[in-house]
């Protein structure tokens, strides 16, 4: 969460950091700031709300003659969104900018309080610059003072800091949540996320935990644990300023979702030799595979309803017993682990905090991990014995759709590997099930795509009401937790998910004369018993659609709408309704005048627990 940039070197900063800002708002848009070096020290301006509020603050009262300068924008956390609590703070000579929580902050503040020190705000980071400042006054060095201030804290931050008395410079520490560094031909620059840094260079190099990074107008160092000061190793990303700009279409999360096909097939492809799956390049061997005798898949919201999906295609079609595990709850209640278990983490981030601590707690415990994640060089990528990334690129719209989607198409290619490894199912199978994830799904989503207008229309049935039902069965009932999520994130409207076959333990009572309910049946062989449960709610008065194969029987007789499937393949038919309830929800969302890219309370890449 909250999103930092920073820069210094031969041009202008505030453009660079506001830019960088606007960039980042996926991260945080509760409030936002920078601190600007000028020649009469460092001048912060900040506010409440986003990037265009800062910017008239900044067109009323220009600074110029900037070339360094740090900037944040707010998810908050520790106090709530107004002007006094937004970033960068400032306690001496010390300002800074902080990505994460500070857990010590109280005993911190009552420490710091009795030295004499006053807070104007709420946060947890006004009481880390003010720590900061402290042992910066009595070692005088940026570099112990950073070391000593953040020996007194526990929590995870991500700090950008500038010095009063050090113009031109700005020093950066991380634990616990991303920072990256970047070389420009004009400087230098630092941000929590690469998409900021591409409007100005592509060369990054990703900062490890517990580095300090110095840089100045004409350089970049690195700061080990023992002192030893070392030059960035730079890489250059693949990715575009174009991947994280809306391309023509009104919301991100319309473009990603458009994006699904060829998202799936730049995951998918780089894994087939000779039509089966190969992880080689990975640096998976088949044997590993044939190792694996039961999975833990661990993750954070959609990951986890993707991990959910996976689960059970896993066991269909690898005959793998595969558990899904909320990051949050893993380590608390872990569950038993026999020989041969695999723990799987999926973040798309890769940053994703209970996510991270979930792999660390599995890694203590000696078992094997695999991160499935789509951020190349980030800290779960960097942590997990073996990684696979799904290659999605930039996912900016809060709400993932072809983050998901390249999610469960990895676990389909994992499902056949173990199958086929194993040989629970033969080649020919086994190049069949690829051949569906790379051929039928894309084309099956864009099938689906094609019927926009059938969905926005059952979108204005729906948008008007303030509870929505999900129903479905084996598969489906995962699909439907996926589905729910993404109708009540971005809609507002409260929705949930329902086994179809527990209505009638409970769930029913709740179904009055025009309630909407959502079923889906993906699954030939659990049609009619969905069916039957879908009449019992048509028959109490619900408003129901009905998203199902192609081939299903009459299903126009117990519903008010119906949405229909290919069925050339069971990938097809799966990828299809996903295509079809982010499409509900996207509509409904937009029906409903809601914020889709930046919903409220809600921002990207969760880096606190």
């Amino acid at each position: 969460m909250c999103g930092i940039i920073g820069y210094t070197g031969n041009e202008n900063a505030v453009p660079k950091i506001t830019k960088g800002l606007s960039v980042l708002e996926y991260r945080g848009y509760d409030s936002v700031g920078i601190a600007a070096r000028t020649g009469n020290g460092i001048e912060t301006v900040k506010c409440r709300g986003r990037i265009g509020a800062l910017e008239e603050k900044l067109e009323a009262n220009p600074i110029t003659d900037c070339s360094c300068a740090i900037g944040h924008t707010r998810w908050a956390t520790h106090g709530g969104p107004s002007d006094i609590n937004a970033h960068p703070h400032r306690a001496g000579r010390v300002v800074l900018v902080h990505n994460g929580i500070i857990e010590n902050y109280k005993e911190l503040k009552s420490e710091m309080s009795a030295k004499g020190d006053r807070f104007l705000s709420e946060t947890d980071t006004e009481v880390a610059a003010a720590v900061l400042n402290d042992e910066y006054g009595k070692l005088g060095t940026p570099a112990e003072a950073i070391r000593k201030a953040i020996a007194r804290m526990t929590g995870s931050y991500a700090f950008g800091i500038l010095f009063e008395d050090l113009p031109g410079e700005v020093w950066a520490v991380r634990c616990g949540s991303p920072l990256i560094l970047a070389k420009g031909t004009d400087g230098y620059y630092l941000a929590s996320d690469m998409t900021a840094l591409l409007p100005f260079t592509k060369e990054y190099h990703c900062l490890e935990e517990g580095q300090l990074a110095h840089l100045t107008p004409n350089s970049a160092e690195l700061i080990t644990a023992d002192g030893e000061t070392v030059t960035p190793t730079w890489s250059v990303t693949a990715m575009t300023p174009e991947s994280a700009q809306k391309g023509g279409y009104p919301h991100f999360m319309l473009k990603e979702i458009y994006e699904q096909p060829e998202a799936i097939v730049k995951s998918v492809s780089p894994r087939i030799k000779g039509g089966l799956p190969d992880f080689s390049a990975d640096g998976i061997s088949p044997d590993f595979w044939a190792k694996v005798k039961n999975i833990q898949i661990v993750a954070c919201g959609s990951a986890t309803h993707a991990g959910l999906v996976g689960g059970r295609i896993l066991e269909q079609v690898a005959q793998v017993p595969t558990s899904s595990y909320i990051a949050s709850e893993y380590r608390y209640h872990p569950p038993l682990a026999v020989d041969g278990t695999l723990v799987v983490v999926i973040s798309q981030s890769g940053e994703t905090a209970d996510t991270l601590a979930a792999l660390r707690y599995a890694k203590q415990k000696g078992l094997p991990t695999l991160a499935i994640v789509n951020a190349v060089e980030t800290t779960i990528a960097r942590e997990a014995d073996y990684r696979i990334y799904t290659y999605a690129g930039p996912e900016i719209a809060v709400a993932t759709t072809k983050g998901y989607c390249t999610q469960v198409s990895v676990l389909y290619m994992i499902a056949a590997a173990i199958a086929h490894s194993c040989g629970r199912i033969c080649e020919a199978d086994a190049k069949e099930l690829v051949r569906s994830v790379l051929e039928d799904a894309p084309v099956a989503i864009h099938q689906m795509l094609e019927q926009t207008d059938a969905l926005r229309r059952m979108a204005g049935d729906i948008c008007h009401h303030e509870h929505v039902f999900y129903i479905g069965r084996g598969l489906d009932y995962a699909m439907s937790q996926e589905a729910s999520l993404k109708l009540k994130e971005i809609s507002y409207i409260h929705c949930e998910a329902y086994a179809a076959g527990e209505l009638k333990h409970g769930t029913i009572s709740l179904i009055e004369e025009g309630t909407p309910v959502i079923a889906i049946s993906t699954e030939a062989a659990l049609y009619d018993k969905t069916e039957s449960n879908v009449r019992e709610v048509y028959s109490r008065g619900a408003r129901v659609i009905l998203i199902c194969r192609d081939d299903a029987k009459n299903p126009q007789a117990s519903a008010d709408d119906v949405i229909l499937l290919p069925t050339t393949s069971g990938a097809a038919t799966l990828f299809a309704a996903l295509a079809a309830v982010q499409v509900l929800a996207y509509e409904t969302a937009v029906l409903r005048g809601c914020d889709i890219d930046r919903p409220r309370n809600l921002a990207k890449s969760v880096t606190v627990e």
